[in-house]
């Protein structure tokens, strides 16, 4: 989808269309969750602080979130596509992958399916989506991003080297900024610079699990499935404060809510875990994660307190926090994940993303 959150907004608000919007935060503090493509043009990001993105824009409109505005509209995306695959991949509230190999309506070409679902969506939500077509999710997920807004791109069997070669190193799929500008010293600037490089000075560079990476999507090659029922890994929760805080007691005040929060969740799904992770971010947004295995796998609320207590003295905080977070993983049992995905799961994986 289009800037989903802010075209929503557009939609359901006439008088915010045209107009650089962003959905979450203030000009204080706070976080994009989502830019309208008028913000976009002034470098305003999702996942940007709210202060920075107002410094961009200065006309900038901070909207509310509509959570269930968007869920709503979500529910009706992912309906469309399972009118036409069973095979259907969520990737956030706004994005999926779908194998239409064998389709539901017995199109044999994928680019008709994807004209006929972005017109769907077009009719029935008033929103506008980009589709990316190819051969495997790599290359469908770099093509869908290609010609946003509104946009469609095919890579094929017979255009994908082409393709990848002339691609800027920074719109590859899974290359942060941070990656791209080591990648940009290695004088590594598009896929044909990529493609030069060797498998192990790759692996050498960046680890053998991303250096593999990069040494196959330089090639087009991604041999994964699309899956329609993930297994989760950890439960967690977290806040974010109107104020920072910094005093003990407040610190651990909140502490005690989320773990609450985890608990609940997992006992909710019924199961336990036995690695327990406190984040904290700083004001400075520098984000510092502490995790202990325990011997016992847990859903108590008191241990993970408790842990959590440990894992913070270990170094008390000497800035003050503007987010706390807690999760629990190495879990005893496999649980599909909570649908639809939370607000905080999917700018998680939009700053997950960034920091590649």
């Amino acid at each position: 989808m289009d800037a989903f959150f802010a075209s929503v907004e557009q939609r359901d608000h006439p008088e915010l269309r045209g107009k650089p919007i962003a959905v979450g935060g203030n000009k204080e503090r706070g976080v994009v969750a989502a830019a309208s493509y008028e913000a976009r043009k002034f470098g305003v990001k999702s996942a940007m602080a709210s202060k920075i993105a107002a410094q961009k824009c200065p006309e900038l409109i901070f909207v509310k979130p509509r959570f269930e505005a968007y869920k709503e509209a979500s529910n009706q995306m992912m309906e469309i596509f399972r009118q036409y695959t069973d095979l259907v991949e969520p990737l956030s509230l706004d994005e999926a992958y779908l194998d239409i190999t064998e389709n539901k309506k017995n199109i044999s070409i994928a680019t008709d399916i994807a004209k006929l679902i972005r017109t769907q969506i077009k009719v029935e939500t008033n929103l506008t989506a980009s589709a990316g077509v190819s051969f495997n999710k790599f290359l469908a997920k770099v093509a869908s991003g290609f010609q946003k807004p509104d946009g469609l791109t095919v890579i094929t069997p017979l255009n994908y080297e082409r393709f990848l070669q002339q691609l800027k190193i920074e719109d590859f799929y899974g290359i942060g900024k941070v990656t791209a500008q080591k990648m940009h010293a290695y004088k590594v600037f598009n896929g044909h610079d990529l493609l030069s490089w060797p498998a192990e000075d790759l692996t050498r560079i960046f680890g053998l699990k991303s250096g593999t990476y990069y040494y196959q999507i330089a090639r087009g090659i991604d041999n994964r499935a699309v899956i329609n029922n993930h297994i989760r890994k950890s439960i967690g929760g977290e806040n974010t404060f109107e104020n920072n805080i910094i005093a003990f007691e407040a610190i651990k005040d909140e502490i005690i809510t989320i773990s609450k929060i985890v608990s609940n969740r997992a006992k909710r799904n019924d199961t336990k875990g036995k690695t327990i992770t406190l984040k904290l971010k700083y004001f400075d947004f520098i984000v510092q994660t502490r995790s202990i295995t325990i011997h016992e796998f847990t859903n108590d609320e008191d241990e993970i307190f408790k842990t959590c207590i440990d894992l913070l003295n270990q170094q008390y905080p000497l800035k003050s926090l503007r987010l706390i977070g807690i999760t629990l993983s190495n879990l005893d049992n496999d649980l599909p994940p909570e649908k639809p995905i939370s607000i905080a799961q999917y700018l998680q994986l939009k700053l997950n993303l960034n920091e590649i």
